[in-house]
């Protein structure tokens, strides 16, 4: 039975979560997630960090932010930066490790487990030393696909490693709530005009439904 005392930290890699559960074929259902480790003890705070490219018209990771930050999350951005390489390629850099490493140092002291969904062996320090301060430490990535999403280094270092795949019926979006695509069809003869029009306008997008960080 989960003691109440437990108290929890999640620290979400937003694009490495979200390349994870891609791989493995299904999407994140983020209120089952917070759920889930609200279940498990006493969830001090749950970081979700990802960079956005500002200058962008519409990004459809903007909708899933406003949705977390509204319903116990607490999000961590910034923007991504441009630079040309050595080969004269464009590329854009938009890594969070740093924010995250920060929030967790400084949290660590008023923890008892940290749940780390990231696979990036970037973490291994961050990881050592947050276990140096009594804190036990949950990496969730996967080892099911080819290859693994998650750094050897990562994984041995981990007190607790949890495949995503295993956790997949409890945080995973019911596929039924995925609005099923329409192929284009005339519509029936004896139907009434005001109904044809119903039945495309009925289905309200979800803005959480794809993102890319």
């Amino acid at each position: 039975m989960p003691s109440a005392t437990n108290k929890i930290a999640l620290f979400i890699d937003g694009a490495n979560l979200y390349a994870t559960a891609k791989t493995l074929g299904f999407d994140i259902d983020y209120k089952r997630l917070l759920l889930e480790f609200q279940s498990r003890g006493t969830l001090v705070r749950a970081f979700y960090y990802t960079a956005i490219i500002e200058d962008q018209e519409y990004s459809s990771i903007r909708p899933l932010i406003d949705w977390l930050d509204y319903n116990g999350y607490t999000v961590v951005t910034k923007a991504t930066k441009e630079f040309i390489d050595a080969s004269g390629r464009r590329k854009v850099k938009g890594n969070m490790d740093i924010e995250l490493a920060v929030d967790a140092m400084e949290l660590a002291e008023n923890i008892d487990q940290m749940v780390l969904f990231s696979g990036d062996g970037d973490f291994r320090s961050l990881v050592e030393a947050v276990q140096r301060r009594g804190v036990r430490v949950t990496v969730v990535s996967t080892i099911s696909s080819q290859p693994p999403m998650i750094a050897d280094e990562l994984r041995r270092q981990a007190d607790v490693f949890t495949d995503l795949v295993q956790l997949q019926s409890k945080l995973g979006r019911d596929p039924s709530e995925r609005p099923a695509p329409r192929e284009p069809r005339e519509p029936r003869q004896h139907t009434p005009q005001f109904l044809q029009r119903t039945t495309t306008s009925s289905m309200a997008p979800r803005g959480d439904d794809e993102f890319d960080d």
